[in-house]
């Protein structure tokens, strides 16, 4: 459409089941690949892709004709029948329920493209709930307990 401009920025992170260390470390960068070639085949702009045993940061510029909602959903089965089809897990392998989504501006890209390549530092001292706290109390979002990662309360 003329004189439509936009540039979003978008942090999406998502958990295994069960916050599980599933993700190995000897196919995990492929999976970050897939992951990364879903998000551009929608349209968006893939920045980096990262993440440790238990969970996964997708940092991505948005599309305006992309709905987070579906791009989560679409990123999160397609990633997980990829890793089913090739049996990289010895059960079936599931996404945890929901997903956390945090906006930017272009003077945060370096430093929120940094954090979400570190990610392997970062967990050596910090668990991902306690990551995931952080952002949720950082952007003010609102959350139940009882809700929140609801398949280990």
């Amino acid at each position: 459409m003329a004189n439509t401009y936009h540039k979003v920025y978008i942090q999406a992170v998502f958990a295994v089941k069960y916050r599980a260390a599933l993700l190995h470390a000897s196919w995990r960068e492929r999976l970050q690949a897939v992951i990364g070639n879903l998000i551009n085949e929608a349209n968006c702009n893939t920045l980096i892709v990262n993440g440790v045993e238990d969970h996964m940061h997708c940092f991505f510029k948005l599309s305006p004709v992309v709905s987070i909602s579906e791009l989560m959903k679409t990123v999160k089965a397609k990633s997980s029948k990829y890793i089913n089809d090739r049996h990289l897990t010895r059960e079936r392998f599931e996404w945890q329920r929901g997903y956390g989504v945090f906006s930017y501006n272009q003077r945060d890209v370096d430093m929120i493209y940094r954090y979400v390549q570190r990610q392997q530092e970062r967990h050596q001292a910090k668990t991902f709930l306690g990551e995931y706290l952080e952002l949720l109390k950082e952007f003010e979002i609102s959350y139940d307990e009882q809700y929140l990662f609801h398949e280990l309360l």
